[in-house]
C-alpha cells in the first residue's frame, strides 16, 4: 500500500470514529433528563451517606482528625458516577440492533475497530463531562488539588470510562434484549461500586474481600482519584493505598485489555 493511500484509508476510518462519537454525544446533549437523573444520583449519595455514616464515623479511628466522611466518599461517588454512565452508555449498541442502524454500520467500508473505538469514545466522553461537572464540588468539600490535579482527575476518569465502557459494549454486543443487559448491568454496578473502597478504605478488610477489591477495575480509578485529591495532605498516607503512578499504570492496562475485549466479542456477537 502506498503512502497516499494508506493516509486517505487513515483518514476515512478517523472520520468513522468521529461520526459514531459525534453521534452519541448529539443524543447525550439532547437528553437532559438522563443528565439530570445520572447528576442527582451521587448527589443524593452524598447528602444521605455522607452525612448518615459520617455521624458514625465521627471521632473513630477510621478516618484522621478533622477530616470529614464527605471528603472520603468523595472520590467514590466520582468513580460511581464515571462507572454508571460509562456502562449504561452501551445500551445504545441494543437500540442500534433492534433500529436496523447498526447493521448498516456493519456493511459500511470500515473497519469493526473503527466502530468499537467510536462507541467507546463517545461513552468515555460521556462519563468525562458528568464527571467533570461533579468536580465543581470539590471547593466546598475543602479539595482542591490545583489545576494539574484536575488534569490527572480527568486522565484517571477518562482511562476508568475507557475500559467500563469497553466492559458495557462487550456485554451489549451479546445480549439480544434492553431487559437482559439492564438485569446484567445491575448485577455488575454494585459490586464494582461497593469493592472499589468507595465506602471503606482498602486497608484493614478480610482477605477474601481484599482479593476481591483488587481484581475490581474501579478500585484503582478511585484510588487514584484520592490520592489526587489528597495529594500533601496527612491523609494521603492513610487513605491511600497505591502511587499515581502504580495506578494510572493499571488503569491504562485495563482500559486497552477492555478494548481487545469489547473488540473481540462484538465481532463474534455481530458477525
Amino acid at each position: 500500500m502506498n503512502e497516499p493511500l494508506a493516509a486517505k484509508t487513515m483518514a476515512h476510518e478517523l472520520r468513522a470514529v468521529y461520526t459514531l462519537w459525534l453521534r452519541d454525544m448529539t443524543r447525550f446533549v439532547t437528553e437532559w433528563s438522563r443528565l439530570i437523573g445520572a447528576l442527582a444520583q451521587p448527589l443524593i449519595f452524598l447528602l444521605i451517606f455522607g452525612t448518615g455514616l459520617g455521624s458514625t464515623f465521627r471521632g473513630g479511628a477510621l478516618l484522621p482528625q478533622g477530616f470529614s466522611y464527605t471528603q472520603f466518599m468523595f472520590p467514590g461517588i466520582l468513580g460511581m458516577t464515571v462507572l454508571f454512565t460509562s456502562l449504561f452508555s452501551s445500551i445504545s449498541v441494543i437500540w442500534d440492533r433492534e433500529f436496523g442502524f447498526l447493521k448498516e454500520i456493519l456493511v459500511a467500508p470500515v473497519s469493526q475497530s473503527s466502530i468499537v473505538l467510536g462507541k467507546m469514545l463517545g461513552g468515555a466522553t460521556q462519563a468525562l463531562i458528568q464527571g467533570t461537572i461533579l468536580l465543581i464540588l470539590m471547593p466546598f468539600l475543602g479539595l482542591w488539588p490545583g489545576i494539574l490535579g484536575v488534569l490527572k482527575l480527568w486522565l484517571i476518569m477518562f482511562l476508568i470510562a475507557i475500559t467500563l465502557t469497553g466492559l458495557g459494549l462487550a456485554l451489549a454486543s451479546r445480549m439480544s434484549s434492553m431487559e437482559g443487559f439492564q438485569m446484567i448491568m445491575n448485577f455488575i454496578v454494585m459490586p464494582l461500586w461497593m469493592l472499589s473502597g468507595a465506602f471503606f478504605p482498602l486497608q484493614g478488610v478480610p482477605g477474601w474481600m481484599e482479593f476481591l477489591m483488587k481484581i475490581d477495575p474501579l478500585t484503582y480509578a478511585v484510588d487514584a482519584l484520592r490520592g489526587v485529591m489528597y495529594e500533601g495532605s496527612p491523609m494521603a498516607k492513610i487513605l491511600v493505598a497505591h502511587s499515581f503512578s502504580f495506578d494510572l499504570t493499571v488503569v491504562a492496562a485495563l482500559a486497552l485489555l477492555a478494548f481487545m475485549l469489547a473488540l473481540l466479542l462484538f465481532r463474534r456477537g455481530e458477525g
